[in-house]
């Protein structure tokens, strides 16, 4: 495959570094007959790759990131000898989990804000760390193998986790959240995404527009960017930075034509 004709279509800077990488490990795993991955993948990342690898009939490879909900992902290319229980034993292999578990007196204090900002603050690497599920007595952070030791070390240096337990888990033992979801009714113009994303996200359909063309809309997994695309049934849409959605039904109109979206929101 060549990797400049490949590639020359996409005109993002950043998006050609992204599927540079994917196309090194390809060529990496095939060469050695050994299993391949990347760092995290955010959603839009995930959507580019996985549009590229379908694009260019690559099969041999999953987006994995600890759990089915899991936004940010890891791309694993594997040879073509493994099969699905191989596959999966290799799991624990790549991905781990740093648990922090709260003291008493702490439990219910922090947000999903509070341990990616703590994150942030130490200086360590956005793309080696993968969700943050977020419990009353703490979070699990799923983590590449390689670096959870680096993770658990700096940790406690943060004021706010000096006095919790810090310790490595396999990526088996990950505690996922359970979702809880809430019905919410939104009445709209059309089912144009614009118009569903301004109700959504609480905000003027102007600025819906530019959170579309910020590339932080998706739909079942898909980034979309165009204003006029039509909602359907069942659709999920993730607007990053303010939820996950399931539009459940369309239960009719307005008597002055517009129409009324049941919602399930994701909290």
């Amino acid at each position: 495959m060549n990797k400049q004709e490949v590639l020359k279509e996409y005109k993002r800077q950043e998006d050609k570094m992204c599927l540079a990488q994917v196309l090194d490990k390809i060529e990496a795993s095939s060469k050695k007959e050994k299993i391949e991955y990347t760092d995290f993948l955010d959603m839009y990342q995930v959507s580019l790759v996985e549009n590229f690898l379908k694009k260019n009939k690559v099969q041999n490879y999953i987006l994995y990131g600890g759990f089915k909900e899991a936004e940010r992902k890891v791309l694993i290319i594997y040879p073509e000898k493994y099969d699905e229980t191989m596959l999966e034993k290799n799991y624990g292999k790549i991905l781990n989990i740093v648990r922090i578990t709260l003291p008493e007196e702490e439990k219910g204090k922090y947000s999903h804000r509070n341990y990616l900002g703590g994150i942030v603050k130490l200086g360590l690497k956005r793309e080696k760390v993968g969700d943050i599920i977020v419990h009353e007595d703490g979070a699990d952070i799923v983590t590449l193998v390689e670096f959870a030791n680096v993770l658990k070390e700096e940790l406690p240096s943060l004021t706010r986790f000096q006095n919790s337990k810090i310790e490595i888990e396999e990526i088996k033992n990950i505690r996922k959240l359970e979702l809880k979801v809430e019905e919410v009714k939104i009445i709209v113009p059309s089912l144009r995404l614009d118009n569903i994303v301004s109700d959504l996200a609480r905000t003027s359909r102007s600025k819906a527009s530019e959170i579309i063309s910020q590339e932080r809309v998706f739909i079942n997994g898909q980034n979309e960017t165009k204003n006029s695309k039509q909602i359907k049934l069942n659709d999920v849409i993730t607007i990053r930075g303010k939820g996950r959605f399931v539009v459940k039904e369309f239960a009719g109109t307005t008597r002055s034509g517009r129409t009324i979206v049941v919602i399930e929101k994701y909290v």
